[in-house]
């Protein structure tokens, strides 16, 4: 399996949103759950989405997206808001769950079984760097991780890069998923 963590930092916690760019950019995340998750005609049945929402009114949340159960969903944005809104409600969606975890209790238990990668563009250029199996891959949102939530991903992982151009969060996801495509990760 492979796994995304993304740190959402304004992504709003519950469904009174007007829109998803207004939820505190949760349009952010929309794209994230596509280029993680999606094919051209199917879903990545190998992938876990793991976005912790640390927005208002009541941080965190933790949404898991495990592509092995996720039905019932399409790439559009008017999707992704109805579903979002809906679990954000307390709501039952098939493959995705709601825990009120925070982002460092779920990278402690992710690392005890994984290797934890974190994407900046100063760290170890990915073309240079053999991936473990069912690797975790940490990354921020449009405004990026904070200096504190980096450091301590790093405490459980290494810093890696895309190269020294900074990407879209949805576009490092659909790299990341290239380069393991390549390479015949799981």
């Amino acid at each position: 399996m492979r796994e995304f963590i993304l740190y959402s930092r304004k992504g709003q916690t519950n469904a009174g949103f007007s829109s998803l760019h207004d939820a505190g950019r949760l349009d952010v995340v929309h794209e994230c759950i596509v280029a993680s998750l999606f094919l051209s005609h199917g879903l990545r049945r190998n992938v876990v989405f793991d976005v912790i929402l640390n927005g208002p009114p009541t941080p965190p949340v933790h949404l898991r997206l495990d592509g092995q159960t996720l039905y019932d969903v399409r790439t559009d944005a008017g999707t992704w808001d109805g579903i979002l809104r809906k679990v954000l409600s307390s709501k039952v969606h098939s493959g995705i769950s709601l825990q009120k975890t925070s982002f460092e209790a779920v990278l402690k238990e992710r690392s005890k079984d994984h290797s934890v990668y974190v994407l900046e563009e100063g760290g170890k250029n990915i073309e240079d760097f053999d991936l473990e199996a069912s690797p975790v891959f940490v990354l921020g949102d449009h405004i990026g991780l904070p200096k504190t939530v980096e450091s301590f991903a790093l405490r459980y992982g290494e810093k890696i890069s895309l190269g020294k151009q900074a990407y879209l969060a949805a576009s490092c996801l659909t790299i990341l998923n290239f380069v393991m495509d390549r390479r015949n990760l799981p």
